[in-house]
């Protein structure tokens, strides 16, 4: 494959909006590095992260999943750049990777995945050589990366849960915001130190050196916001000169943004990061009910809106990583046109 066929790509995100996104990136390029937020305070991660103060594991896993998978049936679009097929091993060790152990024990509820990032973590001491050792025994191309290289913590300003005076309440962690009954405003971040959250410089750098960076899908305040709030992050998606496209969710998600529009999307995103100029919008054609109001708020941001079907059928909320792949390569393609 030649270098101009092969671009290089970073999706942020974390979760599952991040893995349709790596899943359709993979139908275009093999050089994809994900860019993972580490604010994850729930679950198997939750657990890891309290008892041995690592970076949450769970969305770095996911990602993992979604290139292994890829890899695994060889997505590229050209002729006779799909990798070499499907790879036993690789395969097992993402089944492996994504198994869970039931029963009532110590291990029940954590991913296997979870505890070897965890593992990784604590014998080679530095996150990202040890990420780099889990995609080495996946046999995955591409790249996984944590935002940040020590835990972070979400704080939010919500309505709905106010007082009699109506004043707003600040609530903190990522499942808390996450399953809200009122309704977020906006976020902060703060590293378990207090201080201002400092980026993965391996993070930056693959933005910096992009072609094609996206932000979204996923939970909107939890997932894809975080990565705006990281100076250095943000900084490098103002500099780089990469195709920057933002993919919208297909429906809103209860607590975190219940009753939002398509367009108030991405008024939150500006709302957080004024400055942020983007080069395209891909959203959903049934998911729009204005269109024309959605290409204003796209507008606004410098970006032209492209609607399509990229709806997986039968799937409510998921996307189809074939339809998604290929909204994206007409969105580059119209943006550098």
């Amino acid at each position: 494959m030649t270098e101009a066929a092969r671009p290089r790509a970073v999706a942020l995100g974390g979760g599952h909006g991040l893995y349709s996104t790596l899943t359709a990136l993979r139908r275009l390029t093999d050089a994809i590095t994900a860019v993972v937020t580490v604010a994850d305070d729930g679950g198997s991660s939750g657990r890891i992260r309290r008892e041995l103060g690592l970076i949450p594991p769970g969305d770095l896993r996911q990602a993992f999943a979604a290139l292994a998978l890829a890899e695994r049936d060889g997505l590229l679009d050209e002729p006779g750049t799909a990798g070499h097929g499907p790879d036993e091993h690789g395969t097992r060790w993402a089944t492996v990777f994504q198994h869970r152990f039931g029963g009532s024990g110590a291990l029940a509820g954590h991913a296997v995945g979870n505890l070897l990032l965890a593992g990784l973590f604590e014998v080679l001491g530095d996150p990202v050589a040890a990420l780099d050792e889990a995609a080495r025994l996946l046999r995955i191309s591409g790249r996984v990366l944590p935002m940040c290289l020590e835990p972070l913590d979400i704080e939010a300003e919500v309505a709905g849960l106010a007082a009699a005076d109506g004043t707003p309440r600040w609530i903190r962690g990522q499942v808390a915001v996450a399953s809200t009954p009122g309704q977020v405003q906006r976020i902060s971040l703060r590293s378990a130190s207090g201080e201002v959250p400092r980026a993965c410089p391996e993070a930056v750098r693959a933005v910096l050196d992009a072609d094609i960076v996206l932000l979204g899908p996923g939970s909107w305040f939890t997932s894809v916001l975080p990565h705006l709030l990281v100076p250095e992050l943000r900084a490098a998606l103002g500099q780089t000169r990469a195709t920057k496209v933002v993919v919208l969710n297909l429906i809103p998600q209860p607590g975190e943004t219940a009753g939002f529009s398509p367009e108030r999307h991405l008024d939150v995103l500006c709302e957080h990061a004024p400055e942020l100029r983007v080069d395209a919008v891909i959203a959903d054609t049934d998911a729009v009910p204005t269109p024309e109001r959605l290409r204003r708020a796209a507008a606004s941001m410098g970006a032209h809106a492209r609607l399509a079907p990229i709806a997986a059928h039968g799937h409510v909320g998921r996307h189809d990583a074939d339809a998604l792949a290929a909204s994206l390569r007409e969105a580059v393609h119209v943006a550098r046109s």
